[in-house]
């Protein structure tokens, strides 16, 4: 046996651990690793030598704690393959860890600590890009495809609105403004079609259109279900333009030079 126990200090609680393991993750030295390591090796003084040399895994600690306690840390393959075999065999050292104990306590930290670094890693703003990206990709197929409909669903009550309005968003507006054609003879649906296509003329020709429509007649059950629809598509429409504000605001952040390039 070349290895012997010196010390051993269970983590107080389950938070306690992630909170250390995210210390350690970090290059801190916090005060409960500072404490531990103060009662159990001996001080050294400045500018004197010390007669031992502390083994540490990961460098950004090691220099953490040389730093603070002026402990002279080793990181090489040698202090690896020794803390290796000490995991492999810490249950002949601390006896409470045996029959399986350990692991169990590794998965529960090795999980709550990647949800932790998912969750909180501020380097990582280009994930929530690629996914505006593919929601982006899929809205516009799916308002392609709901327009559509929409555009088929409708024409059977005002075929002539097809060639008058090429927008797909404006299109679904209008329907959803005009609803039933025999209503637009109202002065104020004029004004409210005008501000919708921001044309009077267009508005005029989309009344005239109306007044001599092909179109067949609809009951109030089927005109209900089509605004429905044309309300959904709207609001989706909108939600689409506001994720690609959002998008555009986080690429000026993230890739300012390729926003400006894009």
């Amino acid at each position: 046996q070349i290895v012997k126990l010196k010390a051993f200090q269970p983590f107080a609680s389950h938070e306690d651990a992630l909170a250390n393991i995210n210390d350690v993750a970090e290059g801190v030295m916090n005060d409960s690793l500072r404490n531990f390591l103060e009662q159990n090796l001996p001080r050294v003084k400045p500018n004197k030598k010390a007669k031992f040399r502390l083994g540490v895994q990961d460098r950004g600690i090691g220099s953490a704690i040389q730093g603070g306690l002026l402990f002279p840390c080793e990181t090489s393959e040698t202090v690896n393959e020794v803390v290796r075999g000490i995991r492999m065999h810490i249950a002949t050292f601390v006896s409470q860890l045996g029959g399986g104990m350990l692991r169990q306590a590794q998965l529960g930290l090795g999980h709550s600590y990647s949800r932790a670094k998912v969750k909180f890693n501020v380097n990582r703003s280009d994930n929530m890009i690629i996914q505006a990206i593919c929601l982006l990709d899929q809205l516009d197929k799916d308002l392609n495809t709901f327009s559509m409909r929409l555009r088929e669903w409708y024409s059977w009550h005002f075929p002539e609105l097809f060639n008058i309005v090429q927008d797909n968003y404006v299109y679904a507006r209008l329907a959803t403004f005009i609803q039933n054609r025999s209503t637009l003879s109202d002065p104020e649906k004029v004004a409210g079609l005008a501000e919708i296509v921001m044309d009077e003329d267009k508005a005029a020709a989309i009344v005239q259109a109306a007044r001599v429509s092909m179109g067949m007649d609809m009951n109030e059950l089927d005109m209900i279900n089509i605004t429905n629809f044309t309300e959904r598509l709207v609001r989706l429409a909108e939600f689409r333009r506001e994720l690609h504000e959002y998008l555009t605001s986080k690429m000026a952040t993230v890739a300012p030079n390729l926003a400006k390039l894009i």
